[in-house]
């Protein structure tokens, strides 16, 4: 019987924020199963809604102000304090994919400046631990934005500043770290990010998730060779002393990691410093039932994506676990390695893209009620196995036909 199902889905880019999901999945539920005592849990991977999310579970607030968007504009923004000294810093709401229109997606020109601002101003607020989230973004210039703004100067054979863009550090030549804001030295900076993501290689920041914000194959091969250019520099003139080139989370937020990392921030996976916040694995050890969502399941999902995570901490408690998604794409199977019973697409029919990102509330929660009904009627059928063919119960083999 189904007395208590936990509700902790990702968010949907540019459709449903987490708590929106949340919400959507749980209307179904009580369509189907009305008196459920239903737990939202609305999961942050370091992307659109960490700041509010982990100020809400912690009691903190949020702080708004101006900062340099990843095209260059002015956007609103903030941070989130969560008491007087520690501070979350949520790189997509001032250089995330949203933030950047549709006819401007060129990531060898979008910016992370705006990510060293809201550092910055949250050291000028007090804090002395900076928890940076990773995920969502609209850049690929390696953090190289966000030390301009923490004061180092990124200059090219000329002596000149480089202009905005990871395009524009294949003609980086040195760094002059003297200016650099000298409070880092102090602060803890950690970096919430996916370790699968590297800035350099085959499997580099570039070639991954170039094509996603708008990279023609040749922007990805010349991202891909700006950004080796980036972490050799930043490794001489910063004397960085990890490996800024395949180290794990590296290449998280488009190389926002390396950047940080290269100034003394740590690289830590994620979930083990956003979930925590949130006390998931008790709630999940109490539910009957855990249903997750996210976007797209594919081949990317095992590799640090919500879906998977949720699956992984439910299974310590022997708990099934339903995954709803966007859509389902290639290599979508390999999930039920982590843990996940069962997964179902949420469109009930093929739509636009605009329909499908305008109306994502009303198809999760149908989806959601199409499943649960689906789960129950399942539990009532009974279970008779199949009686084995003749010639197996009575031990003998049947005779191959005759030629």
């Amino acid at each position: 019987m189904l007395t208590r199902i936990a509700v902790a889905p990702s968010g949907f880019k540019e459709s449903l924020s987490a708590r929106d999901a949340a919400e959507a999945i749980a209307a179904g539920v009580r369509r189907v199963v009305p008196g459920a005592e239903v737990d939202l849990i609305p999961l942050v991977d370091g992307g659109e809604g960490t700041a509010a999310a982990l100020a809400a579970a912690r009691g903190g607030r949020l702080v708004a102000l101006p900062a340099t968007g990843p095209v260059g504009e002015p956007v609103g923004t903030h941070f989130a304090l969560l008491d007087a000294r520690t501070a979350v810093v949520e790189m997509a709401a001032v250089a995330g994919l949203s933030l950047v229109p549709r006819g401007l997606r060129d990531p060898g020109t979008t910016t992370t400046y705006g990510v060293g601002e809201l550092i910055r101003a949250a050291l000028d607020a007090g804090a002395r631990r900076v928890l940076v989230g990773c995920g969502d973004s609209g850049t690929s210039d390696g953090g190289a934005g966000a030390l301009q703004a923490l004061g180092a100067r990124l200059l090219d054979a000329n002596g000149w500043e480089l202009p905005p863009g990871g395009r524009a550090l294949s003609r980086l030549h040195r760094i002059d770290p003297s200016h650099l804001d000298p409070r880092l030295h102090d602060a803890e900076l950690l970096v919430a990010c996916n370790p699968f993501n590297v800035l350099c290689g085959e499997r580099g920041v570039a070639r991954v998730f170039g094509p996603q914000k708008g990279a023609t194959p040749a922007q990805v091969e010349e991202l891909s060779a700006a950004l080796e250019r980036w972490a050799d520099v930043l490794t001489r003139d910063l004397d960085v002393r990890t490996d800024l080139y395949r180290g794990p989370g590296t290449g998280a937020s488009g190389g926002l990691g390396a950047g940080l990392a290269a100034v003394g921030a740590r690289l830590l996976p994620r979930f083990d410093v956003l979930l925590d916040h949130l006390d998931l694995d008790a709630r999940l050890a109490r539910a009957d039932l855990v249903i997750t969502a996210e976007g797209a399941l594919d081949h990317q999902t095992p590799r640090g994506k919500v879906p998977a995570e949720v699956a992984r901490r439910a299974k310590r408690f022997g708990r099934p676990v339903l995954v709803l998604a966007g859509t389902i794409g290639e290599g979508a199977h390999r999930v039920r390695a982590s843990g996940v019973d069962a997964y179902s697409a949420i469109l009930p029919a093929p739509v636009s893209l605009h329909e499908a990102l305008g109306r994502g509330g009303e198809f999760l929660t149908d989806a959601t009620e199409r499943a649960l009904r689906m789960i129950l009627l399942g539990a009532r059928l009974p279970y008779r196995p199949d009686p084995l063919p003749q010639a197996e119960v009575s031990g003998t083999q049947r005779p191959s036909s005759v030629r």
